[in-house]
């Protein structure tokens, strides 16, 4: 059962609080990541058997595979994975930048160069789900920035086989090569290449706890995109709101994880109980009903505000990952939240729409990072290098200035560097 709060019985930490105890999975990855460093393919290879419960007898995922793969999806999949596509690529192009040079009278020119990371690999999960959407949202912003290779890896099933959805999925969305590994050591294969997996530059993509651990303690070697807790919804919802609709917003988080947190937060103590009383009527119907109730029954809350004035404040105290507006008239709200990965505003606006089909990114800033953090985008993907041209009657013009610059921090070295090239005038 969803517990029910009011404002004063709770603070903001505690909205997304997880009582479940986090394991510390520190040393058990680092010794994964060292296996693979030290052994590279044969170690997947036994990752593989001893984790996923199979005898792989290569990595790489065949073109013949592939090509099962597109065949045995139904039509209808593909029409939608190229539809959902379309819509990401239509967002993701908006995000593009061009450089820029400034050229001063004096002949100085400064400027920027944006390229392309060169190598990337993502990180699509397994285990108790396939995410062929996580191949389109992580996939398609790296082919859309210009990126050479595109790397894949995910955990193969017990057959030795990856889902056909997540095979056509890569299909559609440009991924060049796909590699039938996961967890730590798939994240470790990325970041220092083994015979079979190339070595990357960035790894981006969710995963569990030993994949999140193992992004951390690579980071440094290759470049990540951010290190994802437990995924979580805060519904802000007002008296009109259905609560049945609610509910099921909820519980479409819930059932990821039963770390994943579901919260609303209403002015409505009426509506409150209708939707603790629509989660307990929806809840049995569900496929992944233990994983749903699990997370609903521990880290799921309903909270009563006086206003929505203060839900709002509320909101973007907590920065929540996915932040739905089930009110009249959002748009009202939507310059007043700072802090939130993404938000989905209206009544119809689930935020399955996001995770799938409507073009914004669905990997997002969770535990409260949206406050510093973003979705991730095309500029995830792509490096800035900066560029300086100085003509000698420039420095000329400038070199005293930069001398005493230099010299006010003490680094008279950086100071001779400039004042050498005009001694002789002195």
């Amino acid at each position: 059962m969803i517990k029910i709060f009011a404002k004063k019985e709770i603070n903001d930490k505690e909205f997304f609080a997880r009582i479940t105890e986090k394991p510390d999975v520190s040393g058990t990855v680092k010794e994964i990541i060292e296996t693979v460093r030290k052994e590279g393919d044969a170690a997947l290879l036994r990752y593989a058997e001893k984790f996923d419960k199979v005898r792989l007898e290569k990595l790489e995922v065949s073109a013949e595979e592939k090509e099962e793969a597109w065949k045995k999806t139904d039509a209808d999949i593909k029409e939608i994975l190229e539809k959902a596509a379309a819509n990401i690529r239509e967002f993701h192009e908006k995000q593009k930048r061009e450089g820029f040079s400034i050229k001063r009278e004096n002949g100085v020119i400064v400027g920027q160069r944006i390229s392309a990371i060169e190598k990337v690999g993502l990180y699509v999960p397994g285990g108790t789900a396939a995410y062929p959407s996580t191949v389109l949202m992580d996939a398609i912003p790296a082919k859309i920035a210009g990126c050479g290779e595109i790397i894949m890896v995910t955990p193969p099933s017990k057959d030795g086989k990856v889902s056909p959805y997540i095979l056509a999925a890569a299909r559609v969305a440009g991924v060049d090569r796909i590699f039938k590994t996961g967890g730590a050591q798939a994240i470790a294969a990325l970041a220092y290449g083994t015979e079979s997996v190339p070595k990357v530059y960035k790894i981006v993509g969710p995963g569990n706890a030993y994949v999140a651990e193992a992004k951390r303690q690579v980071y440094g070697e290759v470049s990540i995109d951010m290190i994802a807790g437990p995924s979580e919804i805060l519904v802000v919802a007002d008296e009109k709101a259905n609560p049945a609709f609610v509910a099921a917003d909820m519980l479409s988080q819930a059932e990821h994880d039963v770390n994943a947190s579901a919260v609303l937060v209403t002015d409505s103590e009426e509506l409150a109980y209708k939707v603790s009383a629509e989660i307990e009527k929806q809840l049995p119907l569900l496929k992944r009903y233990d994983i749903a109730k699990k997370s609903i029954d521990v880290n799921g809350k309903i909270i009563i505000m006086d206003n929505l004035e203060e839900v709002i404040d509320t909101a973007n105290g907590i920065a929540p990952e996915h932040l739905e507006l089930a009110v009249e008239n959002p748009y009202d709200y939507l310059e007043k939240i700072r802090n939130a990965g993404s938000v989905f505003m209206g009544r119809y606006c689930p935020e399955a729409v996001g995770d799938y089909y409507a073009g914004a990114n669905h990997t997002l800033p969770t535990g409260g990072t949206a406050k510093f953090s973003s979705a991730l985008s095309v500029d995830d993907f792509v490096k800035k290098m900066q560029y300086v041209y100085y003509p000698e009657t420039a420095l000329k013009e400038d070199y005293k200035d930069i001398d005493r610059f230099a010299k006010c921090e003490g680094l008279t070295a950086h100071a001779e560097s400039v004042t050498i090239r005009f001694r002789e005038e002195k």
